[in-house]
């Protein structure tokens, strides 16, 4: 070859790579670490604290959007962090100059775990809006564009981005068309982008190809594809649905990526670098935040337990790990551990019965526990919680496929389901929002909206926060961390080589600080009174208090109280069994007689009445009908009626509202007519 030929062989490789670089398609990749990531490996433990000694740094990556408030992590903040969630946005948004911070909003569930009023939505997002959140990826689990359309409109009337969401599964009901006519009513609706939200991990390479090419056919707007790693298929599932056409991915960082989070941002940058996408990320930036998050995430995990790299039961059954997990922890509390495949086979046939819900919270929970009941009454449908009902009722939006009719019928008799918009039937909740609230409790308008969305953790939350910082006990977070450490510091045993974690993790307290100041204020009384026992009982936990435990024989009187069993039970544990007699009558706890009992169908708490606020069902003397609701069992977190099983009164009432009771045991003594 000459030399002028390789010259102008050069100028024309410099010349192509020039063409190339001017030809690179933008790929927008939003990150999850400050929400998704820790949320999925962490149990939503990351503090405020861990975000701002990186966020800067975070906020020169070159993200296309950072994903930092929502989902659980809400609820968290304020039940064990014990932090603010709107500062804790406030703050990131001082810092994150660059990069626009997104969220994730369940709809006209918002960040709670039921609907509310459309002035709730509204208010809400106003206030997202004002405190630092840009666009706000918001999702129905069963997909009802009408469950949306409320949150959306606000989202725009308020200026920020509005991106509707396809969440993804896989049943008979779930069809392309189904998916492509879901994303044009959200058009309509006036989304600004669209994600295709793959929560369990299932969405194969093959189908995100396809699911994508559907829609850039039928729609304009943006396409983003959120991808969990759970069953390995993420990464493919990205870059074939990217050179489909989508746009936008979901990453994470390293140390908090990969297994039921999102995959590395690492990873897809690299593998896009080498084609003609580009994330134009900052990989310098990207190396300091790997290395800042590696250090605290073995402490952070609540869990030390190998976690696998391929959940199989994704691929075989399309049942995520967690869901699992938490079945494990259901069969457990109603000593039935050995129901275990039984529960898994009655899944997929109660989601069939159901019109396929996908196994997205709240329906994966819902369906689960419904399949759990199922198999430890030995009679399908025979409990059938309220949310079941509700959820066939039409209160939970349009499942994508159609209800048994035979099952609809055994679980609403003959009421219609509605036809209507769910949240049409919740009157504005904003003007009694604070009824019956301390007012030295709120602070803003932030804490009302917090309130209204979740009671019982706000109002833990504004307790501590009231007392002087010297005075506020340990966070719930820190008492787990002391726990660790403990563990950590006691003699190791050998574990066994593989042990699949338990990947869902309950958000429920022990008991809000305040109770443990007044359990104290009441041993102090019993001591004055010369009390010789104290049984102390709250739900689930459990207190009993003897004068002298541990004291001399010697020793004259109640002069000092020793705690002789404090923990928190189980609630198959903290139980007081009543026994049956074998006579026809049986003497009822107020001295009464009763030819019957009406017992507990599992394990649970006892409920006389459905709400605090609300009267009993039943009392002593009334005069019942078969089928008639007498009290709920509450289990599993669900909420389980229990039915008079013929016409009859009611000659006593058993347990007391909040005691936990065992399976069988009796509630109610019942006199047939």
């Amino acid at each position: 070859m000459s030399k002028k030929s390789a010259v102008s062989n050069k100028k024309n490789a410099a010349g192509k790579k020039g063409e190339d670089a001017l030809h690179k398609i933008p790929l927008r990749i939003t990150d999850t670490t400050l929400r998704d990531a820790h949320q999925s490996l962490w149990a939503s433990r990351m503090r405020t604290e861990d975000i701002l000694r990186i966020i800067d740094t975070i906020d020169r990556v070159g993200y296309y959007s950072l994903e930092v408030w929502g989902g659980v992590t809400f609820d968290v903040c304020l039940r064990f962090l014990r932090e603010n969630p709107w500062e804790r946005l406030r703050m990131i948004k001082t810092k994150a100059k660059n990069t626009p911070l997104q969220m994730l909003l369940r709809g006209q569930n918002l960040v709670g775990y039921r609907s509310f009023a459309d002035d709730v939505v509204d208010r809400f997002i106003a206030l997202a809006c004002e405190n630092g959140i840009d666009i706000f990826r918001v999702f129905d689990a069963l997909n009802d564009t009408r469950n949306l359309e409320a949150a959306i409109k606000a989202v725009k009337k308020h200026g920020g981005h509005a991106q509707g969401t396809l969440c993804y599964t896989i049943s008979p009901s779930h069809t392309l068309e189904g998916y492509v006519r879901h994303a044009r009513e959200q058009v309509e609706v006036g989304i600004d982008s669209l994600c295709i939200r793959d929560m369990a991990g299932i969405l194969s390479p093959i189908w995100a190809e396809r699911l994508v090419s559907a829609l850039r056919k039928e729609i304009e707007v943006p396409i983003q594809l959120h991808c969990h790693s759970s069953s390995g298929m993420a990464t493919a599932a990205y870059v074939e649905g990217v050179r489909a056409g989508a746009g936008a991915i979901d990453c994470a960082i390293s140390p908090i990526a990969g297994f039921s989070a999102q995959p590395p941002v690492e990873t897809l940058a690299t593998i896009f670098r080498d084609t003609n996408y580009s994330a134009d990320l900052d990989f310098g930036a990207l190396e300091r935040v790997a290395d800042y998050f590696a250090e605290p995430a073995p402490k952070r995990r609540r869990t030390q337990e190998p976690v696998p790299v391929i959940d199989t039961n994704l691929l075989i059954r399309h049942i995520p790990g967690g869901v699992i997990a938490n079945l494990r922890t259901q069969l457990a509390s109603q000593n039935a551990e050995d129901k275990l495949p039984d529960t898994l086979t009655e899944i997929t046939r109660v989601r069939k019965d159901l019109g396929w819900p996908p196994m997205i919270k709240p329906l994966s929970q819902i369906v689960g526990t419904q399949a759990v009941m199922n198999v430890l009454a030995g009679e399908r449908y025979k409990i059938v919680p309220n949310e079941i009902k509700n959820y066939v009722k039409g209160l939970y939006g349009r499942p994508a496929g159609k209800i048994d009719e035979t099952i609809r019928k055994q679980i609403l008799g003959e009421e219609k389901p509605i036809s209507h918009r769910p949240a049409d039937e919740i009157p504005p909740m904003l003007p009694t929002a604070t009824k019956g609230l301390d007012p030295k409790f709120i602070e803003s308008e932030e804490d009302i909206i917090s309130y209204v969305i979740l009671p019982e953790p706000s109002i833990e939350y504004f307790r501590w926060r009231s007392l002087p910082p010297e005075y506020r006990p340990k966070t719930p977070v820190d008492m787990e961390l002391d726990k660790i450490r403990e563990e950590e510091a006691a003699p190791q045993q050998e574990t066994p080589a593989y042990t699949r974690p338990a990947t869902e993790v309950s958000a429920e307290p022990l008991l809000p600080d305040t109770d443990y100041q007044g359990i104290s204020a009441l041993l102090t009384t019993a001591k004055n009174m010369g009390l010789s026992e104290l049984t102390i009982k709250k739900g689930s936990f459990n207190l009993v208090v003897r004068s002298g435990a541990g004291a001399p024989p010697s020793a004259p009187g109640p002069e000092s109280f020793a705690v002789e069993q404090a923990s928190i039970k189980s609630k198959s544990a903290a139980v007081h069994k009543v026994e049956s007699k074998p006579a026809s009558t049986s003497a009822g706890r107020d001295g009464g007689a009763y030819t019957e009992m009406i017992k507990a169908p599992l394990v649970g708490t006892f409920y006389s009445a459905a709400g605090p606020d609300k009267p009993p069902f039943v009392k002593s003397g009334d005069i019942v009908k078969a089928g008639d609701t007498v009290c709920i069992i509450e289990a599993m977190k669900l909420f389980n009626e229990i039915k008079a099983p013929k016409t009859g009164k009611i000659a006593a009432i058993l347990a007391k509202d909040g005691d936990a009771v065992e399976k069988d045991q009796p509630l109610i003594g019942f006199d047939p007519a």
